[in-house]
């Protein structure tokens, strides 16, 4: 069993060094690689990497792989290729831990399956909205059949993020519309070349892990391109999936990254079955609220259900995402150090990552009903098997 974590971080933009600061504050890790197409980048993670180890830098993604001395990637690129990288990580014999969204194509999310399954390494996805503390206690609340049976789910992320939606090819720097007449060579940065749907994975995510369910059919609709709020921008102000589960409850999820709307408040979910409902706060000021049929309420009553854990370790605290981020990356150490069991493995991954994928391919299909395969061994697999 090893006793540390040998890990090279691939992408070192602003996620990238706070994935470099946290890592260095959990036990467990140590930052042996760096990685990034530009010179200046590497330069700031290096600069954001404290103590007297040394780190291996490299310009070259392949050349980063063949390294022998890590054991793991943090893939924190967040580009249309991550998916591919992820793979390719895999095949080197590499733990991965990747940064939503795991993929941007089916073919993608079948090569990180097969790739994990011959490798027999951890792939993790860094999804961390999953560990919401007041997500404990919805699962509670579906576990112990006080919801009833779940007929309905909404889910939505609303990030109003325009600041980012450009970039500057030569220094990497991201920035809004208004300042596009200061960069003549501006191009679109990753989120304005996302379809907004495949980033509602931090929304599904905790959904899915509340109902212990997966999608099984997904159809996507979506706003006009480009934006009608920002004309400059590629992305459509608004596109939303509906799904259905294999326990039969239908799903709403909602993604925007151009569409106006408060900051701070990008979150939003509720879960409705046949003895109550439960819902997450609708505005900052607002509190989550919880209604059983059974009871004597009789509206929707305040809970005071947060975001923190009832048990939150010390680390955590000032981690990032309401102190959420902790626990990606003690789940991703605590699974290749210690061969603890990874909870959101490879294929809760990809049922979160797949209806995503499937609902941008749906409204290019005109709102096409379209199927969501099962990424199990034991299921009916569609495309190739594992050896």
């Amino acid at each position: 069993m090893m006793s540390e974590l040998r890990i090279g971080i691939a992408g070192l933009s602003g996620r990238g060094l706070h994935w470099i600061r946290l890592m260095q504050k959990l036990k467990g890790y140590r930052i042996t690689a760096l990685c990034d197409l530009r010179q200046e980048a590497l330069d700031d993670g290096l600069a954001a990497v404290d103590g007297e180890d040394e780190q291996a830098c490299f310009r070259d993604y392949e050349e980063f792989l063949n390294f022998d001395g890590m054991d793991a990637v943090a893939l924190v690129v967040r580009s249309e290729y991550q998916g591919a990288l992820a793979a390719q990580a895999l095949e080197a014999g590499k733990h991965v831990s990747a940064e939503v969204p795991a993929a941007h194509s089916m073919d993608e999310c079948w090569r990180i399956v097969l790739a994990q399954e011959r490798s027999g390494k951890v792939y993790h996805l860094a999804e961390q909205c999953r560990y919401a503390g007041y997500l404990d206690k919805w699962q509670e609340l579906v576990r112990s059949g006080d919801l009833g049976d779940v007929t309905y789910a909404e889910g939505q992320y609303l990030h109003y993020y325009t600041r980012c939606m450009f970039q500057d090819p030569h220094s990497g720097a991201l920035f809004g519309v208004d300042r596009l007449p200061e960069f003549p060579d501006a191009v679109a940065a990753w989120v304005n070349r996302m379809p907004p749907i495949h980033y509602v994975v931090h929304d599904l995510s905790p959904l899915l892990r509340v109902l212990d369910d997966r999608v099984v059919e997904v159809i996507g609709m979506s706003t006009d391109s480009p934006s009608r709020a920002h004309p400059e921008i590629l992305s459509p102000d608004m596109q939303v999936a509906l799904m259905k589960t294999e326990k039969g409850a239908m799903l709403r999820l909602a993604a925007s990254f151009a569409q106006p709307h408060p900051e701070n408040d990008t979150h939003w979910q509720q879960v409705i079955g046949t003895k109550g409902c439960v819902e997450w706060r609708r505005a900052l000021d607002d509190v989550p609220r919880l209604w059983l049929a059974d009871g004597e309420a009789r509206d929707k009553q305040p809970q005071t259900w947060g975001f923190s854990k009832d048990q939150e370790p010390e680390e955590a605290k000032g981690s990032g995402h309401w102190n959420l981020d902790f626990y990606v990356h003690a789940a991703f150490r605590d699974a290749v150090l210690y061969d603890q069991s990874l909870e959101f493995d490879v294929y809760k991954a990809m049922d979160v990552a797949a209806p995503s994928i499937l609902a941008a391919d749906s409204i290019d299909q005109d709102s096409r009903k379209l199927e969501v395969p099962d990424f199990r061994p034991n299921a009916n697999r569609k495309k190739g098997e594992a050896p």
